[in-house]
């Protein structure tokens, strides 16, 4: 990994309906420009994810989607009206800030949501698309999310069953029904919800080889609920993609080299999803990391520093 380096430029970006994007910039400003597309969604960045690039040789852009790190108004509150924020929103967001940023093309890396946004965008606007990295490869179909929310739960049936039952214990739709809990006008009912699903993402990852206890749960208050708010919100609706639309149409990506590598022990994201990318992306190689699972591991650090030199070589 490349030392720690902070930005030489930030700022806010308003891209409307009330709302202000956090961006900044690192590396070198003359770099081959590159977008750090976070997970989640609703995680934010953080500036760990810079030191997998080489600074001397990359202009490394992050921005924290609509309502979560530094971007306002922020989805731990309610002021945060979220019907502004979607995936086409995102989209939108990320060509504005290009243009802002006066980038012609640039490199998108990110992993688990970033990579569907990251897939959503290129397919979009693939001459703005210079390379891609993707580390931990989703499309968020709807048997991927209820891979993820129901069907994991042959692996902790005690644990799901809980998840289950604090937000639907009638039954129906266990996604839909954490997100409206997630509305809820009452903090207290918003903070236990957002307890409950952590809890659960918890138990999924950790089973890897290479996880970190309460990796979810352990997160500040604020960071949690607007990640578990946005989540349910983005889920509950697939993504507002079309039903396999990502894979379908992945030969938009004709001519885009790409690097998409895979944890062996991704229970959250199983492997097919990216085998099934590589087969319709000719210009795209992946490789399986047999030590990893969703959250990484020393060897998919590796793998993703040589990836983005390779870009730059």
């Amino acid at each position: 990994m490349y030392p720690f380096i902070d930005p030489y430029d930030e700022g806010m970006l308003d891209v409307g309906d009330g709302n202000l994007v956090h961006w900044d910039v690192a590396g070198n400003p003359t770099g081959l420009p590159a977008l750090v597309v976070h997970g989640g969604p609703g995680s934010g960045c953080g500036p760990h994810t810079r030191r997998y690039f080489d600074p001397d040789r990359y202009r490394i852009v992050q921005f924290d989607q609509r309502n979560c790190g530094r971007s306002t108004p922020h989805a731990s509150t309610l002021a945060a009206d979220l019907r502004h924020n979607t995936t086409g929103h995102l989209i939108a967001d990320m060509e504005l800030l290009r243009e802002h940023l006066g980038i012609e093309r640039w490199l998108l890396f990110g992993g688990s949501w970033g990579s569907t946004l990251i897939l959503a965008y290129a397919e979009r606007h693939p001459q703005r698309v210079s390379g891609i990295v993707i580390d931990g490869v989703t499309s968020t179909r709807r048997r991927e999310i209820e891979w993820l929310y129901e069907g994991v739960g042959r692996f902790f049936p005690a644990q799901w069953a809980a998840f289950r039952d604090f937000a639907a214990p009638g039954g129906g739709d266990v996604v839909a029904a954490y997100a409206r809990l997630m509305d809820s006008p009452d903090p207290a009912v918003r903070a236990a919800a957002a307890e409950a699903w952590c809890a659960w993402e918890d138990a999924v990852v950790s089973l890897e080889p290479n996880g970190v206890p309460d990796v979810y749960s352990g997160r500040p208050d604020d960071a949690k609920l607007a990640m578990v708010r946005i989540c349910t919100h983005y889920f509950a609706h697939a993504g507002w993609l079309e039903e396999g639309v990502l894979l379908r149409e992945a030969d938009r990506l004709a001519g885009i080299r790409g690097v998409l590598l895979h944890g062996r022990f991704d229970i959250s994201s199983p492997l097919e999803t990216a085998w099934l990318l590589a087969q319709r992306w000719p210009d795209a190689t992946l490789t399986v990391v047999e030590d990893s699972g969703h959250t990484g591991s020393g060897t998919m650090r590796t793998l993703i520093r040589e990836a983005l030199d390779s870009f730059v070589r």
